[in-house]
């Protein structure tokens, strides 16, 4: 291993399984001290264990790397506090946020409960702002006292917040704000060398082995491409230092192809120097239309 992250302290939600775990052991792989925070809920959210995050550590820590864990709820704002703070604590500082943590309530509009909406966007949406929040906290005081970070948060969208996808509006939204913010905090952070980037990853973990279902069976030529562990590198080498000029990107990663996610952007218009009337619009549109490209389909649709 390169040891690209050598030293520097990560912390890693939802590190417990799946890719947040795969996260937590690759950065230890390349040197890094890891914070594994999972407060070991089901997939639906419901229920709590400290196991899935000490396992994480336990297998750090026997291939001789250094890690802690953490099971306090990120999408509360004292146990995000607190999850920057036992980084602080154990390690001294802390120089990666790796915001992973979700789950899923999956519903179609027409059938999905206020609860069902509010609890996938608390733990998404919130939990990435609450950590990030005290995180910047964190460095914004580190720079005023002299001693300006390379720090980077790695936050996660996903292709459903870039495109949408049929029966999972509550995750879609989630993601999208999550996509949002991602471009916000890069720019209101830069100040306090602090880069922050986001990746769209496509692989199979809990959350998404109904949809990967086909894709389940060992591949012929060794390479699983729906496998967790494929998205870590990229996550590791943001978390780097050499990634100090990137800031404010969305990647999208699946299998061995990493691509970079283009952001909505201003397209054709036309100015007609006054107020419309309703009835001159129909054409005005239409002509829009025809010069735009055609957005990228729904996933479901």
């Amino acid at each position: 291993m390169t040891g690209i992250v050598e030293g520097r302290v990560v912390i890693v939600t939802g590190a417990g399984r799946g890719i947040g775990r795969e996260h937590a052991l690759a950065f230890a792989r390349e040197g890094a001290r890891v914070v594994v925070n999972d407060i070991g809920v089901g997939l639906d959210g419901s229920g709590s264990s400290g196991g899935p995050a000490e396992q994480v550590v336990a297998e750090i820590e026997a291939a001789g790397g250094s890690a802690v864990a953490n099971t306090d709820d990120i999408a509360d704002w004292a146990g995000a506090q607190r999850l920057v703070d036992t980084a602080v604590e154990k390690f001294g500082r802390l120089d990666v946020l790796v915001n992973n943590a979700g789950f899923l309530r999956d519903r179609m509009l027409v059938n999905m409960a206020e609860q069902e909406w509010d609890a996938v966007i608390r733990v998404h949406l919130k939990g990435h702002f609450a950590t990030l929040r005290h995180a910047a906290a964190y460095w914004r005081a580190e720079a005023k006292a002299g001693r300006t970070p390379s720090a980077r948060v790695i936050n996660t969208s996903s292709g459903a917040g870039l495109l949408g996808s049929v029966g999972q509006g509550n995750y879609s939204a989630a993601k999208a704000g999550i996509a949002g913010l991602t471009v916000v905090a890069a720019a209101e952070l830069a100040r306090y060398g602090v880069t922050v980037n986001a990746i769209a990853p496509a692989a199979r973990t809990r959350m998404t082995e109904q949809t990967f279902a086909d894709d389940m069976a060992a591949p012929e030529d060794g390479f699983d491409a729906m496998a967790p562990e494929n998205v870590s590198p990229l996550v590791v080498w943001l978390g780097s230092e050499e990634s100090a000029k990137v800031t404010g990107r969305v990647f999208e990663v699946e299998g061995g192809q990493v691509s970079l996610a283009q952001a909505w952007r201003h397209g054709p218009s036309e100015d007609k120097g006054a107020r419309w009337e309703p009835p001159e619009l129909g054409p005005v549109v239409a002509r829009l239309l025809e010069r735009a490209p055609e957005p990228e389909p729904v996933y479901g649709a």
